[in-house]
């Protein structure tokens, strides 16, 4: 860690810090995340492809990085902004420092900021391009390159983090199999359908619907992503045929949009979005609050709903009311816009994967 940084934001604010980690240059979506722990699975979520991070949490690698702790195959934020960045740490185990692990990914960062009044400004200002630098460059230098930043909205990034060859995964004697198409998916959620001794093969967002189903699927899964649902065209037409076979099908986060843009919903991009692992939710059928983890700047919009018959609203969430989730009446298929496998946050959300089993069973007998 040496020298100063700069953070520049679309509307001009300009913050000046310290550097760590690669030096150099990034652009992204300024985001912010509330949670306390488990830094290393957000920078590793391929969701927050072409992001600028913000963590409220005021200590960052405190715990450093371990390889079994990735939800990816390496850090998918475009940079940090953070108040303390620890370059060293106590934890017995960890396999590199936080300082190491953004050296070897060659991620930019930005800390000793006051990101307290920085999350405020978002907030209330809303999400927004941003540029770090911890190189010798002149604020109109950066003004004029993040000028040339395309927005989040209308910009297609799942094709940059799918997986470019298709691959299995889990117990491959099971008699249950799930087609999973990556959009940019988490290990975690992996690791869940295989706690529950599923066999999985995950396939790139190309594929076509005959290609999943060689695979004989008992159901479909598809997988959180970055990027605006509305531009994908082909992902929303395969999800229109695979909802048309009455194969149990469900959503996670970008997952989720799509769907509902295949079942003739609209979704919009949220003015700062939600992002945490606090976030509670309603389940309008148990009438019961869950806790979830939560990773996401576009949301259904509700006024598309209102002349939809076959979809209805499973869950809300309790801080704004916006959609957390849908299921259709005619198909058997649902969606969620947050984070049931959870990691970092709590597992209240879990037993969704266990519906998704149940479905598929049901469509077996």
């Amino acid at each position: 860690m040496e020298g100063e940084a700069l953070l520049i934001l679309e509307d001009g604010t300009t913050l000046t810090g310290k550097a760590a980690g690669f030096l150099g240059t990034s652009y992204g979506e300024i985001c912010f995340n509330t949670g306390m722990t488990g830094y290393q699975e957000i920078f590793t979520d391929p969701s927050y492809y072409g992001q600028i991070m913000v963590t409220t949490n005021a200590h960052i690698g405190n715990y450093g990085c371990k390889d079994t702790e990735q939800e990816s195959d390496g850090i998918k934020i475009s940079g940090l902004v953070c108040k303390d960045f620890n370059s060293h740490n106590s934890r017995y185990g960890s396999d590199l420092s936080l300082q190491d692990y953004f050296f070897k990914e060659k991620i930019v960062c930005i800390y000793d900021v006051d990101t307290r009044a920085l999350v405020r400004h978002i907030r209330d200002k809303g999400a927004m391009n941003a540029v770090i630098s911890t190189e010798e460059k002149s604020v109109k230098q950066l003004k004029e390159m993040l000028s040339e930043v395309p927005t989040m909205e209308g910009l297609e990034l799942s094709s940059y983090v799918s997986t470019k060859q298709a691959y299995t995964f889990g117990d491959f004697n099971s008699p249950i199999h799930i087609a999973v198409i990556d959009y940019g998916i988490k290990k975690n959620i992996l690791k869940s359908f295989q706690e529950r001794g599923v066999y999985l093969k995950v396939f790139p967002m190309s594929s076509s619907l005959n290609e999943i189903l060689s695979f004989n699927p008992g159901g479909i899964f598809l997988s959180n992503g970055p990027g605006d649902p509305s531009t994908m065209h082909d992902s929303i037409a395969l999800v229109k045929k695979i909802i048309e076979k009455n194969i149990p099908l469900f959503g996670i986060c970008l997952g989720h949009q799509l769907i509902a843009q295949a079942g003739g919903l609209k979704t919009f991009k949220m003015h700062a979005g939600h992002r945490g692992i606090n976030h509670p939710i309603i389940n309008l059928s148990t009438n019961k609050c869950e806790v979830t983890s939560q990773n996401h700047g576009f949301s259904i919009d509700e006024a598309s709903l209102k002349n939809n018959e076959n979809i209805i609203v499973t869950h809300r969430n309790l801080n704004d009311d916006s959609i957390e989730g849908i299921k259709f009446l005619n198909k058997p298929v649902f969606s969620v816009q947050y984070h049931p496998e959870s990691s970092p946050g709590p597992h209240d959300s879990r037993y969704l994967f266990d519906d998704f089993l149940t479905n598929i069973k049901e469509q077996i007998k």
